[in-house]
């Protein structure tokens, strides 16, 4: 099963158990009909207009398939989610009672940013151990993450995050070449083509985190660390903050220094900076190859993909939640 990205504007609709998507150029309808058959499908992201209707989405709901929007300038603008298939009363209850007894939330809470702090860490190391000059950015991030077991507060942790965060982005422009600088982190717009780049793969990150809970038992608007909130799905964000050094980052780096992306990939708009089409292309295309990618687990002892890692996580708040087993972040190895 793949997850699929429509960024042509067009219309999606349903043939028998098949999904058909039909292109559509400057207001007609007469591209090249693409037909996959929904077995084949776990979710969608649409950065293109989308002509479609219920009908469809209920087919779309009773697979199980979610669908991903985001904008024009890549901002995540929603998800349809089907109904819960899996949801359990018990875990229910018990996730929310993590959540509103402070004493259990605050543990999770330093636990998500322990292991956030830790892969922000090992990113830089990887760049320090190649003669990069990071290493007090290093030693400054690992000593706010010494400060976590006396946050006593979800702000004061979160305060320790965004100090760590700071830090590390500090670090960016030793990192990345001289025409694509980053400076610092600015969002909506983002003023400069690195930043677009982050803005466009933390969405991604998220998005694939949401999925990734909607396929247990867990429910995605009860958080830990980001306070819930009415309108988004503030458990993918927990998530986020664990993977995005490994999944968003890296690649990022990896990039912009291979040259795969480069400052004629963007052009500036009245919004800021934006990527051009087939550059956003090739950075999630590129994206989904690194979900895609295995790496031998210490502990399962078997090949395991980023998008399972991801599931996994998902798996010990479970036990966690559950009185199972303790949370413990995932902190990467290599």
């Amino acid at each position: 099963m793949k997850t699929y990205y429509l960024f042509n504007p067009g219309r999606l609709s349903r043939q028998d158990n098949t999904l058909c998507f039909t292109p559509q150029t400057e207001g007609e309808t007469g591209g090249v009909a693409k037909y996959i058959p929904i077995s084949d499908v776990t979710d969608i992201f649409v950065f293109g207009s989308l002509d479609a209707n219920s009908a469809l989405y209920n087919f779309l709901g009773k697979h199980h398939v979610s669908v991903h929007f985001f904008d024009y300038y890549e901002h995540y603008c929603g998800s349809f989610m089907a109904k819960e298939y899996l949801q359990a009363g018990a875990l229910q209850v018990s996730q929310t009672r993590h959540y509103t007894s402070r004493k259990k939330r605050l543990l999770l809470a330093r636990r998500l940013v322990e292991g956030a702090a830790f892969n922000l860490s090992k990113t830089l190391r990887y760049y320090a151990n190649r003669d990069k000059p990071v290493g007090g950015a290093i030693e400054l991030m690992e000593r706010y993450a010494g400060t976590l077991p006396t946050a006593t507060t979800i702000e004061a942790i979160m305060g320790v995050e965004g100090n760590i965060r700071q830090t590390y982005f500090s670090a960016w422009d030793t990192l990345l070449p001289t025409d694509l600088p980053f400076h610092l982190r600015t969002r909506q717009p983002p003023q400069n083509e690195v930043n677009a780049l982050i803005s466009l793969g933390n969405m991604l990150c998220y998005s694939a985190c949401l999925s990734q809970i909607y396929h247990t038992q867990l429910n995605p608007t009860v958080s830990f660390l980001h306070e819930p909130g009415t309108r988004r799905f503030s458990l993918a964000l927990d998530l986020a903050e664990i993977f995005k050094p490994l999944l968003v980052d890296r690649l990022i780096f990896r990039m912009l220094n291979k040259r795969e992306l480069q400052p004629k990939d963007f052009r500036r708009e009245l919004a800021g900076i934006v990527l051009k089409e087939e550059a956003k292309k090739t950075f999630v295309r590129a994206f989904e190859e690194r979900l895609a990618e295995t790496i031998q687990h210490r502990t399962l002892n078997r090949s395991v993909s980023y998008r399972g890692l991801i599931r996994l996580e998902c798996y010990k708040l479970v036990k966690h939640v559950m009185g199972i087993d303790e949370y413990q972040p995932f902190k990467a190895w290599w």
